[in-house]
């Protein structure tokens, strides 16, 4: 579904991302990881549009992204949360979610003054039952029309979740969807990504440092350190490997791999 080849971007003297490239399957739970400012983010952000690589191209379902606008690719069918939360606090978490349809509502500025005669009532109605249709599969019923700035972390972290779905996402980048959360939190969200990819065949990318949840939940995973990769397979593979134990996980080179280097 996803191919990201050679992508590198720089900011003045300094590299974000060099020469990565990997590739998502479509259905697939793909987790990027590894150490902070390793470009993970950078790297979202080139898929979703808001950077653009000097270098390389993205392809998704096998069509070019580099020359489409963040608009087109969420019509395409990419969906994003954010590392730091980006709710509208002052919004109910009703209308929250309501902005995550506004790129398929036909009805424009000129068609909603005849609201009553252009379809535009019917159209709102039709869009305010798919958002409690995810309001029910995120629980969060009884938060429905509360502003989101009142809201918990956790609760809030649901309503930007809830708005991504919104757009109908067939790839879902998700930026450290459980950072800052408590254990149940946690198990919470973890379930909800495991069951938007299961039951509703949404792919996922997804940044996460807690490697407990990455292990148990990614199908694959790729390791970024320093804005290049160095490493991508199984959980399992990953972090059996001795560059990933000690660019990440914190652990020393065993005496082996120091002598076959």
């Amino acid at each position: 579904m996803l191919d990201v080849r050679n992508v590198s971007i720089r900011f003045g003297g300094v590299s974000a991302l060099t020469d990565v490239s990997f590739y998502v399957n479509r259905n697939e739970i793909f987790s990027l990881i590894g150490p902070n400012g390793a470009g993970k983010t950078s790297m979202l952000n080139c898929i979703s549009g808001r950077y653009k690589p000097q270098q390389g191209e993205i392809l998704f379902k096998g069509e070019h992204l580099l020359p489409r606008s963040i608009n087109d690719r969420a019509h395409l069918g990419i969906g994003r949360t954010f590392q730091n939360l980006a709710v509208f606090s002052h919004m109910s978490v009703i209308d929250n979610i309501m902005v995550g349809l506004h790129h398929k509502l036909k009805n424009n500025f000129l068609t909603g003054m005849f609201y009553w005669v252009g379809g535009a009532q019917k159209e709102e109605a039709e869009a305010r039952l798919k958002v409690e249709d995810i309001i029910d599969f995120l629980e969060i019923q009884h938060v429905r029309n509360e502003s989101a700035g009142s809201l918990s972390y956790g609760l809030r972290k649901r309503v930007e979740l809830a708005r991504a779905i919104a757009i109908g996402p067939e790839l879902l980048l998700l930026d450290e969807p459980m950072a800052g959360m408590n254990l149940e939190e946690k198990e919470d969200m973890a379930r909800y990504i495991l069951e938007l990819n299961e039951q509703f065949g949404i792919t996922v990318v997804m940044i996460e440092h807690d490697m407990a949840v990455v292990v148990d939940i990614s199908d694959r995973v790729a390791v970024l350190d320093f804005g290049e990769k160095i490493a991508e397979g199984r959980p399992e593979e990953v972090m059996a490997d001795e560059r990933v134990k000690t660019a990440y996980l914190g652990v020393e080179e065993s005496a082996e791999a120091r002598e076959d280097a």
